[in-house]
């Protein structure tokens, strides 16, 4: 397996302009958010994208099995893979913002399990099948869909290994921390053959407290993850951030670096949960953790509210200064 590096974006009008930049750039692909009530619909603007580009992979993350049922996500997981030639993944999770901004309640392990399975077996990519595969696919012969499970527990991160094609963490850019988490995944594969990527916030800019400002909102997403499951291996200091930010937290405020949750998080909790800062140290930063033993990670750039001209050099600058030095 190589070592590949998505883009996550929002699925606001012109995303088609974004993925076309990220194939220029040279990512492996793009990912696109679900949560209505957030952003718009990322399935029709990733059908858009897909007419903007010939060779960068697709897909929705993190979708979920509450505010979509399973056969409805499958359907829209094969009509883009025909469409795309086999561009296509997902990336599903129990449901964070999607479900909490209508006041819904994540699904279960169980459930997340069975709908993963369930979207496998409509999508014909193997394992205990639950339903019906698509019938109307079959005269397309679309290959399969990956599908990979984001994860922050010791429990998400089982069933995922079990039942997904991948695993994707969700627990920051503390080296420890995910290196722990990577090897809970291969102890939990039992052998199976398991792609195992990571989100990781990241700015690039010469001004670190500049590019800390940049993904200040989006790392407190993923400190809210963290602070849901079990803190053990956390180190005192981390775990008293983690815990305050998890009692404080403001949903109606997800993903703005504005909100009083995100401004608390202190500097050097950034530094660690993040990789942010100039182009040689974010670099130095992300080769450490595909040497954890991750086959992919998926780069978050910035919160909601961050400054658009900010947001796009840094963009710039991790794609021509970063990036090749990964591959």
């Amino acid at each position: 397996m190589g070592r590949d590096v998505w883009l996550h974006g929002f699925p606001l009008p012109g995303a088609a302009d974004l993925a076309a930049r990220a194939q220029a750039w040279g990512f492996t692909g793009l990912f696109l958010a679900d949560s209505e009530i957030l952003v718009g619909d990322p399935y029709v603007e990733l059908a858009l994208a897909v007419r903007a580009t010939t060779t960068l992979r697709l897909g929705p993350a993190v979708t979920n099995p509450v505010t979509r049922v399973p056969a409805v996500t499958a359907s829209a997981l094969l009509t883009l893979q025909v469409e795309s030639g086999g561009r296509i993944e997902a990336v599903i999770g129990r449901g964070d913002s999607a479900v909490a901004q209508l006041g819904l309640a994540p699904a279960t392990g169980a459930a997340l399990e069975s709908a993963v399975q369930e979207i496998r077996g409509h999508l014909g990519t193997g394992g205990p099948p639950t339903g019906p595969r698509m019938a109307w696919a079959d005269r397309f012969a679309a290959p399969g869909v990956p599908v990979a499970v984001a994860a922050s527990g010791p429990v998400t991160i089982a069933l995922a290994a079990r039942c997904a094609d991948g695993v994707d963490l969700t627990v920051g850019a503390d080296p420890d921390r995910l290196a722990a988490a990577v090897r809970q995944v291969r102890t939990a594969a039992a052998g199976r053959d398991v792609r195992v990527g990571a989100f990781v916030d990241v700015a690039v800019h010469e001004d670190v407290g500049v590019a800390r400002d940049l993904v200040r909102g989006s790392a407190a997403i993923f400190a809210h993850f963290v602070a849901r499951g079990p803190l053990d291996g956390l180190p005192p200091a981390d775990r008293a951030v983690v815990e305050r930010l998890g009692r404080a937290y403001a949903e109606a405020e997800h993903g703005l670096r504005s909100a009083a949750h995100a401004a608390s998080l202190p500097d050097a909790f950034l530094d660690r949960f993040a990789v942010v800062g100039p182009p040689a140290e974010c670099t130095r930063r992300l080769r450490e953790l595909f040497d954890l033993g991750l086959n992919r990670i998926i780069v978050v750039p910035g919160s909601r509210d961050a400054d658009p001209a900010l947001l796009a050099a840094s963009d710039e600058a991790f794609a021509t200064r970063v990036l090749p030095a990964l591959r």
